[in-house]
């Protein structure tokens, strides 16, 4: 496959994806060596993303896939489209309950609960709802959570590593388990 056609192909199935997909899962779709497939979505990124010529989407790599999505720099324009109207707002307890979450994961829903001092039962029901945390494993006959690609994808981050410190003002996990005993 020549490159035009290959940035091509890769295009169409990225304008088709509802979560970012790896490049390696990309190159065995279109039968190319995962190298060429990396050279292309990077190539594509850079070229979506020339300030001389904004365009309203951009190729952005969210937790190990690729994905196009609406431009960041149109984020206002976009909101105002989708938004106007709906208030789908997370509620105070939903967004302190999703950062201890994000970072103190993976986490139970017990720990979160002693962590702000409150049931949060239905607060994970809602934002498990909501795609934003998800079940990561088990400790104990406890499930476990940590944060989702959709909660990567709404923060506009590529990874954990971006959020900001503010770890250090959590109280450890293992002190709070010690609490409970």
């Amino acid at each position: 496959m020549n490159e035009a056609s290959l940035r091509g192909a890769l295009e169409a199935v990225l304008m088709v994806v509802d979560e970012p997909v790896p490049a390696a899962e990309l190159a065995a779709a279109l039968e190319v060596p995962v190298a060429e497939v990396d050279g292309a979505l990077t190539s594509l990124r850079d070229e979506y993303a020339d300030p001389e010529a904004p365009r309203g989407f951009e190729l952005r790599e969210v937790d190990g896939g690729w994905r196009i999505y609406s431009s960041r720099l149109f984020a206002d324009v976009v909101g105002r489209f989708i938004v106007d109207g709906q208030s789908a707002r997370l509620s105070q307890a939903a967004l302190e309950t999703l950062a201890v979450v994000a970072y103190r994961q993976p986490v139970t829903r017990g720990q979160v609960s002693q962590v702000r001092g409150v049931n949060v039962d239905s607060v994970m029901k809602t934002l498990a709802a909501r795609g934003l945390v998800t079940e990561v494993g088990e400790l104990g006959g406890a499930v476990l959570y940590g944060t989702s690609t959709e909660f990567l994808e709404r923060m506009g981050m590529s990874s954990l590593d971006d959020l900001p410190p503010l770890a250090p003002y959590l109280p450890d996990l293992a002190d709070i388990d010690g609490e409970s005993r």
